[in-house]
């Protein structure tokens, strides 16, 4: 019997929690300021309505009506087309094992936060003393022993929650991070905004650049911070919607969950910020020159910042890692989940050994990126699999939805059981702006990495770390798709009786 959500708040905590991860803390906040700055919110906020929510909803409803994961809710849509819901398990399935290596530094960084570990130069001791970064992707360095019990620990502490299932695990786990994260970053905004310069690193992130939006790139931007912050079109919503009772308002739903996880993103980006301007402030630089993106900002950028925090520096240190870390906790396990639903409804198996098919290797793999090549693969990875691999997915899945596969019987599921409806509106969205948004996307970004690769990484680590990933990931999705066990898709499994049915009957 396939295990269900039992509460709608449950599902909806699952979702934000998957949604809310480490980017929406680090990458939000320099995507907007290098973007057109407060410019940058309005093609944010039009592709948050005419693609993130729309693409949300219909993710929702496809999970629930067809009560499967990627694959098996596209082989019940079309059986031609279930190797599409592979290729968006296999993405999932490599960012896990380098994403699980961010969550590993993430809890070393949260203990050093209470001593201020990192010393007077916080960039070199995490390039040099903690990662042991080497010259390129393809020199390994050796596994890098400082990171071996956090990592253990990391993968433990995922397999755990995961072996335990949706409510017992997944739910659970949520319930208890999420406050936690919402907790320490309200800390950080309210000590951000009241530091000397905090007005300096919101008008950064803030002041409009109206002449950026005639740019592609900047509208290409917030296609791709709304995709990768909305946890969309790589499987993980489609699964976590297969668990739910078939009642669910997946319209209101969907709204919860992005205007729940927007919010956080721009709550987020004014500590991010304000602390940026005192550190501006301190250093007698601009913004700009002190603001950078990802793993910088995190491991090198935020440190520094911290140090110089007039009063309690370590405290808000631990406020800052330990969000990174609920963060990383929730969306980790979302990225699992999504992986193991797919070999469970594929093999028919139990969800316990789905977890060991799916664990193991990914385990494995992910030894990869604690060695001292692993920030350079995480970074060639990472860059290759979203932009090429989530993105490719994505523009698929809309495609096939919105001229293929009849958008309106869909439409009609969403709203059966809806508060409020969706109109034509929501076909359109999908069957046109959604496409031709993250068509032009990704047609871009191929021809940028095509021409001119990606950073100053050598041909040789981007046709192995990059084109070889993506390679792979063809390969696995084709053998997954043609192996036995497409006969458990032909019949919807049935959604289990609650216990307060049973008592009613």
């Amino acid at each position: 019997m396939r295990d269900q959500w039992n509460s709608k708040i449950g599902f909806i905590m699952a979702a934000i929690g998957s949604a809310v991860g480490l980017g929406n803390i680090w990458r939000f906040p320099y995507v907007a300021a290098t973007n057109g700055g407060g410019a940058f919110l309005l093609p944010y906020f039009f592709v948050i309505l005419t693609a993130g929510i729309p693409i949300l909803i219909l993710e929702y409803t496809m999970g629930k009506t067809y009560r499967g994961g990627a694959p098996s809710t596209w082989a019940r849509i079309n059986k031609r087309f279930e190797w599409l819901g592979w290729w968006q398990v296999m993405c999932a399935f490599v960012i896990a094992t380098y994403y699980t290596a961010i969550v590993v530094w993430v809890v070393s960084y949260f203990g050093f936060a209470f001593t201020s570990a990192w010393g007077a130069d916080p960039t070199s001791f995490f390039l040099n003393d903690f990662l042991g970064v080497t010259d390129s992707a393809h020199n390994f360095g050796g596994l890098r022993l400082n990171l071996v019990i956090p990592f253990l620990c990391v993968w433990a502490v995922s397999a755990f929650i995961i072996y335990r299932g949706i409510n017992r695990g997944i739910n659970l786990a949520c319930k208890i991070c999420l406050p936690i994260l919402i907790f320490m970053i309200f800390i950080l905004v309210i000590r951000g905004l009241t530091l000397p310069g905090a007005v300096d690193g919101l008008a950064y992130m803030f002041t409009p650049d109206w002449s950026a939006l005639k740019e592609p790139r900047v509208w290409v931007a917030a296609y791709g911070q709304v995709f990768y912050s909305l946890s969309i079109c790589f499987a993980i919503m489609v699964s976590y919607s297969s668990y739910l009772p078939k009642k669910t308002d997946v319209v209101n739903t969907a709204f919860i969950t992005a205007t729940a996880n927007h919010g956080f993103e721009i709550f987020a980006g004014i500590g991010v910020f304000s602390i940026m301007g005192f550190m501006a402030l301190q250093q007698g630089v601009g913004v700009s020159d002190v603001a950078s993106a990802g793993v910088g900002l995190a491991f090198m950028t935020f440190p520094t910042a911290i140090s110089t925090l007039p009063g309690f520096n370590a405290f808000f240190g631990i406020c800052f890692f330990g969000a990174l870390l609920t963060a990383g906790v929730t969306s980790q396990i979302s990225i699992l989940q999504a992986v193991t639903s797919g070999f469970q409804d594929k093999f028919n198996v139990s969800h316990a050994k789905a977890c060991t098919i799916m664990i193991v290797p990914a385990f494995v793999i992910s030894f990869l990126f604690i060695t001292g090549a692993g920030l350079n693969i995480l970074d060639i990875v990472d860059y290759f699999i979203n932009s090429i691999g989530v993105a490719s997915a994505g523009f698929l899945e809309i495609v096939l939805i919105g001229w293929f596969f009849q958008p309106e019987k869909l439409r009609r599921e969403a709203n059966e059981f809806s508060n409020f409806s969706i109109g034509k509106w929501w076909i359109y969205a999908i069957k046109i702006v959604s496409v031709f948004g993250l068509g032009i996307m990704v047609i871009l970004n191929l021809k940028d990495t095509i021409i001119n690769g990606y950073g100053s990484y050598s041909p040789l680590d981007i046709s192995v770390f990059g084109w070889g990933v993506i390679a792979l990931c063809v390969v696995a999705t084709i053998v997954l798709t043609v192996m036995r066990g497409r006969e458990n898709y032909d019949k919807i499994p049935e959604e289990p009786v609650r216990t307060e049915e049973k008592e009613a009957e």
